[in-house]
């Protein structure tokens, strides 16, 4: 019989990185994430989070918001220099 996991087996080892997690840590809201997820497995009902809920859906707004604009003048100096 082989040691491998069996497929259904999903579990991470503590050294792999979750890319979810790294996608929202580099956003500056993880903490926030992770508040809401404590609330979730704490009440086990989503309507109990809504505070939690909507400070990190600010957070992430707001960094979207303020990615657009670093791209948006990211491409006007690439066109500009790409006039001159």
């Amino acid at each position: 019989m082989s040691s491998t996991s069996p497929p259904h087996n999903r579990s991470r080892s503590e050294d792999e990185d979750d890319p979810v997690e790294r996608m929202i840590s580099r956003t500056g809201c993880g903490e926030l994430h992770y508040g809401v997820q404590e609330c979730m497995a704490e009440h086990q009902d989503w309507r109990k989070c809504q505070s939690q809920v909507q400070t990190f859906k600010d957070c992430m707004t707001s960094f979207q918001t303020s990615r657009k604009e670093q791209l948006v003048k990211h491409q006007q100096a690439s066109a500009k220099s790409a006039n001159n």
